[in-house]
């Protein structure tokens, strides 16, 4: 891992703000084993429930010091910001009573990055389902409009204030942004819209320069319809509404394609010289970076006013405190964070 070697170095770097999701699940197993993984960094800050994640590392038999005072101590032990939970936790058994401290994770580790206290948020997973139903029966509040919570993503879009997010998902493989995200998919075709494709685009490009330090990045765009619309033969979004956005992004001389057969694009060919593709829908474009390189993909939400990456897996509630949970995309979420964060710096 690319983490600080030294004492003086580690004082100098602004903590990452870690959320532990669901405390049910494998979110507290994979920190604290990534925590061991990358010898046991002290700019690592814990949003968690104190006694539960001790409770965790007891049964993982997992030899941690927890410190969870005002700042983080030299020595190899792990700084949390105590949250509590409402009820205890129990792995595996999911409890509506516990979804307002996964809501409360996400606030706090929102505020620190917008105040610039934390370099950057690292999310480990959480059950929608189970904070909807808590929202749903009143044990939990959701800031965003109607009371439902999406997911991260949508989250931290609406409290940071920003315009135009995008869902990013990276590995050693390829990098893949996307038009539309958590949508059924019969309501895909009526959300891309130009303007939507363009605000998309505009992150995209950005954030593939600032982030990523990638002066004119090579886009590749996946078509919405089989064969890319096959000339209007299999529908016309291609024609009518993604390419003509795409040739103006060409005129003005930025290295975007226009829109590709999605069944033939993640090929050898084409990852060769991509530094980014860009799919119109959710499982279009993650079904095939997942497969590259699944356990090591890190979801990156762009367009933010500051770094989040995350994991490309669930909770797990069937692994979580068997110590069988795999730790591989968190560290990679981490390392991905660390770097972004140094080169924005």
């Amino acid at each position: 891992m690319d983490l600080p070697v030294s004492n003086s170095q580690k004082k100098m770097i602004k903590p990452l703000a870690i959320t532990s999701g669901e405390p049910a699940g494998i979110g507290m197993d994979i920190v604290l084993d990534s925590f061991i993984k990358a010898g046991r960094p002290s700019h690592w800050q814990v949003l968690a429930d104190e006694g539960a994640l001790r409770a965790r590392a007891d049964l993982l038999k997992l030899d941690i010091d927890i410190n969870s005072s005002d700042q983080p101590q030299e020595g190899g032990s792990l700084w949390v910001k105590h949250l509590p939970c409402a009820q205890p936790v129990v792995p595996g058994q999911l409890n509506q009573a516990n979804a307002a401290q996964v809501l409360a994770q996400l606030s706090a580790a929102h505020g620190l990055a917008m105040s610039g206290e934390a370099a950057a948020i690292v999310t480990a997973p959480l059950q929608k389902s189970i904070v909807n139903q808590a929202i749903k029966a009143g044990l939990a509040q959701c800031e965003l409009p109607g009371g439902y919570f999406p997911g991260h993503t949508e989250f931290f879009e609406h409290l940071s204030g920003s315009k135009q997010v995008v869902m990013m998902l990276a590995n050693s493989r390829a990098r893949v942004a996307l038009v539309t995200t958590h949508l059924p998919l019969r309501e895909v075709p009526d959300a891309i819209s130009a303007e939507r494709i363009e605000r998309i685009l505009d992150v995209l490009l950005s954030d593939l320069r600032g982030h990523f330090g990638i002066n004119n990045p090579q886009v590749f765009v996946c078509g919405l319809n089989p064969h890319a619309g096959e000339g209007g033969h299999m529908g016309l979004e291609e024609i009518e509404v993604i390419d003509p956005v795409l040739k103006r992004y060409q005129a003005q001389g930025f290295k975007v394609s226009s829109a590709l057969p999605a069944d033939t694009l993640f090929t050898p060919k084409y990852l060769a010289q991509a530094d980014a593709f860009l799919a119109m829908y959710h499982d279009q474009g993650l079904t095939a970076v997942k497969t590259l390189g699944f356990g090591e993909t890190v979801n990156i939400t762009l367009g933010l006013p500051y770094i989040r990456t995350s994991v490309d897996h669930g909770t797990a509630l069937d692994l979580a405190g068997s110590g069988q949970a795999s730790s591989s995309s968190f560290l990679a979420a981490i390392q991905m964070a660390d770097n972004m964060a140094k080169l924005n710096n």
